[in-house]
């Protein structure tokens, strides 16, 4: 099979797989690809209401001899969703093109705590989708008979490689793809708290008398303090159920224009959703005196109560169908973390805490390096952990309050700087301010409680990384300052001091036409730059006037940084053209014919082949040359920093006979 016949393979399985590319220029891409509000909260609510499979019953359980306290932990786990999800709207009207914990915490407070908060979500999202499949497998195989139980990991590994896959095909198709098993969720959760609630509103006053008499017991045999600490660490406990709420505002590019408006409605469905259904299941325990049963969860038992007096059928039905939706959910939830990691890892690679190549986008318009990683460090923690749901519960909800504490902290500061500019500032503070401090007490607790249990290993991983992308950053900014040496170049030919060019053999006026069967240099440029010049210098030295016409051909690349509206792809193209426009003028005052070639694509290989196959059509005796950096100490570590474009290119086009060169570059 030769090599055209194996990549023509190779695209009709990937085309079946992930579907066709996608045109970044097409004016109706973004509305194919945005999500409205409810599918929006379809992807990024789940991971907030798959917590309530766990989250209230882990918060109930904490209260041990008294239940009826959990009227108070209920009532404070409302109100931190309700003030979490207030600031955080105002974290949407503040940045309307995406202000997640990364961009927040850069902007308002440091780059270098922006960079700890991306990387505390990155660990957050990466155990999100380990827990949340690992949950589900665990959920789903209670049903089905004990001795298929060894294969649960193996389910759970398959659970990670679907939803890469759905992923990689785009946000809204693997979205649209779990609505039905959102929606049988939502309902049948919505009809078992309801249910109970109509079911026992004669008992409410019963309920109030026995809150106090818990009240009075705790108070008693506890001491207040002692009390108030229960209640603390009942709501800790508690707090994986917050996790997913800063999703929204990681998540708005992949929100329908109007964006804040579709993010306020989103944010909006979620905190209702999880106000009704996390404290709803902690009232539903308390009106049925819920008590763990060894091997079922306080959920399966509130609902088997609830269903206790209807037909046997019914009743096994109704609970088999709400578990199995838990079960379910759980493998939504995991979306969460396929949507926003992968953006919160492109916006730090734009920043150059990654390597660059994390903000590359795929022919279907996704981020695929970002979502193959962060499903890979999912599918590595699932084997390593061996899929144990109570290791990773232990690990899981530490570093999503470090982001949300650097977030609040951000803002804090923000409407602090803007109390002289904006009237309504102590309204704003106060809401990010009580948001801080909820956040900061739910991080001391939690990590307290966890830490002696295997909650730092969370932090020693989320160090680790931190130190790596550190190194990453000091490189990056290394390269930089060799890489401004280059661009010195760029002032000598703006300023028309003496570059050793040679003039055209005809003379300093440039031909109007060309001459197609003159030698032709076909010149690779990523900007008006210093590596762009010393190429072109670099033809001039070698060939010595050998070239009679110049094409300038650079090809935008559409990255997750520019792929945020026509607006941005529109500024992108005139950019590529003013840069080549300098080149073309250069090249004439010195009298050689000379044309521009731009393009924007995701994939720079493939579109400089397509150039590739027209120019040669037109001018038989074309060359192409390409500058190529070179350190003076070449590692492993530049390697997988760099990319290496220039070589892809001229494999590409060795394939088709078109002669390549590629020039060495300095540093």
């Amino acid at each position: 099979m030769d090599s055209e016949e194996k990549h023509s393979l190779t695209g009709r399985v990937k085309s079946v797989l992930i579907g066709g590319a996608r045109d970044p220029q097409d004016p109706r891409v973004f509305h194919k690809l945005t999500l409205i509000a409810f599918f929006a909260w379809v992807g990024l609510g789940s991971d907030g209401l798959s917590s309530s499979c766990y989250g209230p019953s882990e918060a109930f359980l904490a209260l041990k001899h008294y239940p009826h306290l959990g009227i108070f932990v209920g009532l404070g786990t409302a109100l931190t969703i309700l003030v979490i999800s207030i600031s955080y709207s105002q974290i949407i009207e503040l940045f309307p093109t995406g202000g997640g914990g990364y961009l927040v915490a850069s902007k308002l407070l440091s780059p270098t705590v922006g960079m700890i908060s991306g990387c505390a979500l990155l660990i957050d999202y990466i155990l999100t989708i380990a827990l949340s499949i690992a949950s589900g497998s665990e959920a789903i195989f209670s049903f089905l008979p004990p001795a298929w139980a060894p294969y649960r990991l193996e389910f759970a590994v398959f659970g990670v490689l679907v939803l890469i896959v759905l992923n990689l095909r785009g946000v809204k198709e693997s979205v649209i793809a779990l609505v039905p098993i959102f929606l049988v969720f939502v309902a049948t959760h919505l009809f078992a708290i309801c249910y109970a609630i109509m079911t026992h509103a004669d008992n409410i006053p019963q309920v109030v008398e026995l809150t106090a008499t818990d009240l009075r017991a705790a108070s008693g045999q506890l001491g207040f303090f002692g009390m108030m600490l229960l209640l603390l660490r009942a709501y800790s406990m508690g707090a994986g159920t917050f996790t997913g709420i800063e999703a929204v505002s990681n998540g708005l590019p992949v929100l329908r224009e109007p964006r804040v408006r579709t993010a306020k409605r989103t944010m909006q469905y979620m905190a209702a959703s999880l106000i009704v259904t996390a404290g709803g299941l902690m009232i539903g325990y308390i009106l049925f005196h819920v008590e763990p049963v060894p091997g079922k969860t306080l959920n399966a038992i509130f609902f088997e109560r609830i269903s206790a007096s209807w037909p046997q059928d019914a009743a096994y039905a109704f609970v088999l169908i709400t578990l199995v939706s838990e079960g379910a959910i759980l493998f939504v939830a995991a979306q969460t973390g396929f949507v926003d990691g992968p953006r919160v890892l492109a916006n730090m690679a734009l920043d150059r805490w990654f390597p660059t190549r994390f903000a590359n986008l795929s022919d279907r318009l996704v981020t695929q390096n970002g979502v193959l990683l962060m499903g890979g460090a999912a599918l590595i923690l699932m084997i390593l952990s061996k899929g144990s749901v109570q290791l990773l519960i232990v690990l899981y909800s530490i570093n999503v309050f470090i982001t949300f504490v650097l977030s609040q902290a951000g803002m804090v500061r923000h409407w602090w700087n803007e109390r002289r500019r904006d009237s309504k500032w102590k309204k704003h503070i106060s809401i990010n301010g009580i948001g801080l401090v909820l956040s900061s007490t739910i991080l001391v607790s939690v990590t307290v409680v966890k830490f002696h249990e295997g909650g730092w290993i969370t932090l020693l991983v989320t160090g680790s990384l931190v130190a790596l992308v550190t190194a990453v950053r000091r490189h990056y900014k290394k390269t930089a300052r060799l890489f401004r040496r280059l661009n010195d170049l760029v002032a000598a030919v703006d300023s028309s001091s003496a570059v050793p060019v040679p003039t055209a053999a005809h003379g300093t006026t440039a031909p109007n036409e060309p001459d197609p069967r003159a030698a032709t240099a076909v010149v690779l440029v990523n900007g008006y730059n210093g590596l762009g010049l010393h190429t072109l210098f670099g033809v001039f030295r070698l060939f010595k006037g050998a070239f009679k016409n110049f094409i300038m051909v650079q090809v935008g690349v559409v990255d997750a940084g520019t792929f945020k509206g026509k607006t941005e792809i529109d500024r992108l193209q005139e950019h590529v053209q003013n840069d080549l426009d300098h080149y073309v003028r250069f090249l004439k005052r010195h009298g050689y014919y000379a044309e521009a070639v731009a393009a924007l694509a995701v994939d720079v290989v493939d579109e400089i082949e397509t150039i590739g196959d027209s120019l040669v059509k037109k001018y038989p005796g074309a060359v192409f040359f390409g500058g190529q950096l070179v350190f003076k100490k070449e590692t492993l570590f530049t390697g997988l920093l760099h990319n290496h474009v220039v070589f892809a290119v001229q494999r590409r086009l060795y394939h088709r006979g078109i002669p390549f060169i590629i020039l060495p570059i300095r540093l």
